[in-house]
């Protein structure tokens, strides 16, 4: 099952504020993909469609669609932050970390 952190879900939503966007939701959704899986990005939405699961955590409500969520089994999104850098990321599941794998060259 996909979960989020608390982290995260407190950055999300401190985003969305700042953005004029409070109470809107995260969508988290798949994009093309490699050898190392399936590359994943966020956006903000006002509203979930009729087809997306909807997660909720801490008051943030996060959307994702059918596709993406059976790619998201066993993931969690959250949010890191140190002196170089900040920022969401997805850990766990079972996709190779990139570089480990010889069929990219």
């Amino acid at each position: 099952m996909f979960s989020i952190s608390d982290k995260a879900a407190e950055k999300a939503k401190e985003v969305m504020a700042e953005e004029g966007k409070a109470g809107w939701g995260l969508r988290v959704y798949s994009g093309g993909g490699g050898c190392c899986g399936p590359s994943f990005g966020l956006d903000l939405e006002e509203a979930a469609k009729a087809e997306d699961d909807v997660i909720e955590k801490d008051g943030l409500r996060v959307f994702i669609d059918k596709d993406t969520s059976s790619k998201l089994e066993s993931m969690q999104l959250d949010y890191f932050q140190d002196d170089a850098q900040e920022g969401f990321v997805l850990t766990g599941g079972d996709a190779p970390a990139c570089g480990s794998c010889t069929s990219c060259g």
